[in-house]
């Protein structure tokens, strides 16, 4: 078979769709060796060269030209099969005889539109309902999405199935010689809590900040990290920050590594995570694997992805978001036994396994 992908997403600085792209790829071509594969962008991207069944095509192009640019290639390519990892568009675009994979993440876009960017709201229900009716197969991330695309599309569930998430093998727990360096190089604060995510209105920073803010007035020496480029209607978080005098104590990193991120999560006194809906929530995950306590939501998928191995909280209460901060500096014994549930749960979730059954729907539509 001939098959095309989408991996604009996998260039560049990569948050959680561009991960998913970037090693959903990687681990199809590392299984499969007899399809050919074609996969489209805007820009080079580094990991997928070595592959010898595989071709990188650079296409140039703005916006909804780029799309149609790509659409046309795949049908003059005779392709079999396009997997849309993050984007529905070129579906949407494409005739019958391709048939087409769409992976759908979240419908916030749907369910909480005034939390998400308006342009990609627009998009998205220009688009995914079109896709929806074309598309050969649906792959979804976790339960709760498959439930949301059934309940708010009367999709057929035989034709949905779920590939969740992984996470890198470079997170992980790592030795004090490695992490001492680090903080002292990045003059990182001896004890803080770890936040991930775009700054957005969805991943619910200023509950966050409020809550550290009590947490802050019992332990005037603890600090919390942001790390998470600037999204849409971030200039909230940082008010909250001012209003509370938390300028000191309350840091953005911006965008880090990976390499970084994982000396964060290893030095971290627990991981907070208070959004409000997530497809999925990779960074959770990453906390747990790199021995993390973590605090997260009760919301969405969230409970899905951490099972019993978190402190689950009620995102709109900085009380008890506060509550389980406190818990985490008062408790060691329930910090590790946090961390010891978080390495097991996150054993659950491989990128590998996930890839498998994306070459299985291939080889069965």
């Amino acid at each position: 078979m001939k098959i095309a992908i989408d991996i604009r997403t996998a260039a560049g600085e990569k948050t959680g769709k561009g991960w998913y792209t970037f090693h959903m790829v990687r681990n199809l071509l590392e299984l499969d060796n007899q399809n050919e594969y074609i996969l489209y962008s805007k820009d080079p991207v580094p990991g997928f060269e070595y592959s010898k069944n595989a071709e990188q095509r650079v296409v140039e192009g703005k916006s909804i030209f780029w799309h149609r640019k790509v659409a046309k290639d795949v049908v003059r390519e005779k392709c079999d099969i396009f997997f849309a990892p993050t984007s529905f568009i070129i579906p949407s675009m494409l005739p019958k005889s391709v048939k087409s994979v769409i992976a759908i993440h979240d419908l916030v876009a749907f369910l909480f539109p005034d939390n998400h960017d308006k342009k990609a709201v627009l998009i998205e229900k220009l688009f995914l309902k079109r896709a929806l009716k074309k598309a050969t197969f649906v792959a979804t991330i976790s339960q709760n999405t498959k439930n949301d695309i059934q309940n708010l599309f009367g999709y057929d569930e035989n034709m949905i199935d779920i590939l969740y998430c992984g996470v890198g093998d470079e997170f992980k727990p790592l030795n004090k010689s490695f992490l001492e360096p680090f903080a002292k190089k990045t003059k990182l604060p001896a004890k803080f809590f770890l936040a991930v995510g775009t700054l957005e209105p969805r991943k619910n920073y200023t509950t966050l900040i409020e809550a550290f803010a009590l947490v802050h007035a019992k332990y005037p020496d603890y600090h919390l990290i942001i790390v998470g480029g600037k999204g849409w209607k971030y200039e909230e978080i940082f008010e909250t920050v001012r209003k509370n005098y938390l300028g000191k104590f309350v840091h953005n990193l911006g965008y880090v590594s990976s390499g970084s991120l994982v000396k964060l999560y290893n030095l971290a006194k627990g991981f907070v995570f208070p959004s409000f809906y997530e497809g999925f929530g990779i960074p959770p995950l990453e906390a747990m694997k790199s021995g993390c306590p973590v605090i997260a939501s009760y919301s969405s998928s969230i409970p899905e992805v951490v099972g019993q191995s978190a402190l689950l909280i009620n995102p709109v209460s900085e009380i008890e978001i506060a509550a389980a901060m406190v818990k985490l500096i008062k408790d060691p014994e329930l910090c590790e036994k946090l961390r010891n549930k978080g390495f097991l749960q996150s054993k659950k979730f491989s990128w590998k396994a996930s890839a498998k059954k994306l070459l299985e729907i291939f080889r069965n539509i």
